[in-house]
């Protein structure tokens, strides 16, 4: 009886306990139901808020959960693989910011190195392990086709700073901020003057340091002034008018015709803007010099190289509008092509030496030594060619996107397309002649008699490197190899 009544009084000292603390009229109750909504309102807004700084492997998904959840890389050049073009509604993310099929394999490819970027193809030891990760993609089981390639969309950055860009702005890829930046100085004609060297590093997190080197940067990088328009400013569109009427009529003044205006026509511009930047061999420092270390570095330097040149090929105008197995065929049938043209363009300030990359410059007795002999004697005869002509950037651009287009393959789909294609490009080539060399009309075609030794050294250097894989002296990467046994 006694438990049973220390039962009852507990029951009824809880009954009193929730009586008393019951609000006592309805405005009360009232209140203190939405007091009590918007704390379980604001404890949800702060579970989600932490649940978005909290790591991927600490977040918990309902397997009702239709979609995925994919991490963002650390920085903006922390993943090469492509994430924004493959959605699967059962995909997990793995940490990298890349997708992981069941099997915990990548589903995709290795794409290209993000362009227009010396700190991504050129040397530095984040480079080449972020180079050797998607090499690791590359080792798959798989077979590596480089359609992949083609449908891999690069990030871009900004060539200014090194943020991601936002678009192409005065000629060049740029974020927001140099754009802004760049646009008040030529708005504001204004001055700047570095306090230190003018040679202030320009990144991110320090673009604001010194404005001086940031404008000589944006200069640098091919930003153009005439980008700018001038009807921002006050009186801008009708000053700039003026002053091309005072300069007019000063010439006509004097009875001279006004210096005809030789604008660049907008496909050279293009292939000007989109020109893959410098890119470094960084021969492994441990390696005893010799002809082992030259073959791989020199297989491991046209690896990286045709990476950037599918991923250049993709910004060419007119090329993405092809279908994916004819631009495989130019690629395949033309690549060996490109390559051997821009190690000629970059050795024409040198005498009897081969610039196969900014920090690997070979001469002929370097050449003997390294096995690279064969290879050196082939590639002269077309440097001298060029120098002979002292072909410009402009051309250079120019004929690279003409050798790519003008290639031989045999498994063209659509020749029509291909043959629009050629003659953008050859009439974008005859109308730069025209406006810049007037004086010599066949110059165009003097440029297009090359291509043929061109492709004669092409040839030579494909077999140079058929000859190493025979050999089985040094390893190659995969998509190399493919492309290499498509041309052999």
């Amino acid at each position: 009886m006694r438990k049973l009544a220390f039962g009852i009084s507990a029951a009824l000292a809880h009954v009193a306990e929730k009586v008393s603390k019951k609000p006592k009229t309805k405005r009360e109750r009232s209140r203190k139901h939405g007091e009590s909504r918007l704390k379980h309102r604001t404890e949800d807004i702060k579970g989600q808020r932490l649940l978005t700084r909290m790591p991927s492997q600490d977040r918990h998904l309902s397997s009702s959960c239709g979609s995925y959840v994919k991490t963002e890389p650390s920085s903006p050049s922390s993943s090469l693989v492509d994430t924004g073009s493959h959605h699967s509604p059962s995909g997990n993310s793995d940490a990298s910011g890349g997708y992981v099929n069941g099997g915990g394999r990548h589903s995709h490819a290795l794409d290209s190195p993000p362009m227009f970027n010396p700190g991504m193809l050129g040397g530095g030891a984040a480079c080449l392990r972020r180079y050797e990760e998607c090499a690791g993609v590359v080792a798959d089981d798989s077979p590596i086709k480089c359609e992949y390639m083609l449908n891999a969309i690069p990030k871009r950055l900004c060539l200014v700073c090194g943020d991601v860009a936002s678009g192409y702005h005065y000629g060049v890829a740029s974020c927001e901020a140099c754009k802004a930046f760049f646009k008040r100085t030529i708005q504001g004609n204004i001055e700047y003057s570095c306090p230190a060297t003018n040679e202030c590093e320009i990144t991110k997190r320090r673009r604001k340091s010194c404005q001086a080197c940031r404008f000589m940067k944006c200069l640098k990088v091919g930003m153009l002034k005439e980008g700018v328009r001038l009807d921002r400013v006050r009186g801008g569109r009708q000053k700039y008018k003026r002053r091309l009427d005072a300069e007019n009529s000063a010439y006509l003044g004097l009875g001279i015709p006004p210096p005809a205006k030789k604008p660049l026509t907008k496909i050279v511009s293009h292939l000007l803007v989109v020109e893959p930047e410098k890119i470094y061999a960084m021969p492994d420092p441990t390696m005893p010099d010799g002809d082992i270390k030259a073959l791989t570095t020199l297989c491991d330097l046209a690896d990286r190289e045709l990476v950037v040149i599918i991923g250049w090929a993709k910004h060419i105008p007119g090329f993405s509008t092809l279908s994916l197995a004819d631009q495989m065929s130019l690629l395949q049938s033309a690549w060996m092509e490109i390559l051997v043209l821009s190690i000629v363009f970059r050795s024409l300030p040198c005498e009897d030496e081969i610039v196969y990359a900014e920090d690997y410059v070979v001469d002929e007795e370097q050449a003997r030594i390294s096995g690279l002999l064969d290879l050196h004697v082939a590639i002269l005869p077309l440097v001298r060619r060029y120098k002979k002509l002292r072909i410009e950037k402009e051309e250079f651009v120019t004929l690279k996107a003409i050798a790519l287009a003008n290639s031989d393959s045999m498994h063209i789909e659509n020749i029509e397309a291909v043959q629009r294609l050629q003659d953008s490009l050859h009439e974008a080539l005859q109308d730069f002649e025209g406006s810049q060399h007037p004086e010599d009309p066949r110059r165009a075609g003097k440029l297009l008699m090359t291509l043929p030794l061109l492709r004669q050294t092409a040839t030579k250097a494909v077999q140079h490197f058929y000859g190493i894989k025979m050999q089985g002296k040094v390893p190659m990467h995969k998509l190399f190899l493919e492309m290499l046994e498509a041309k052999a």
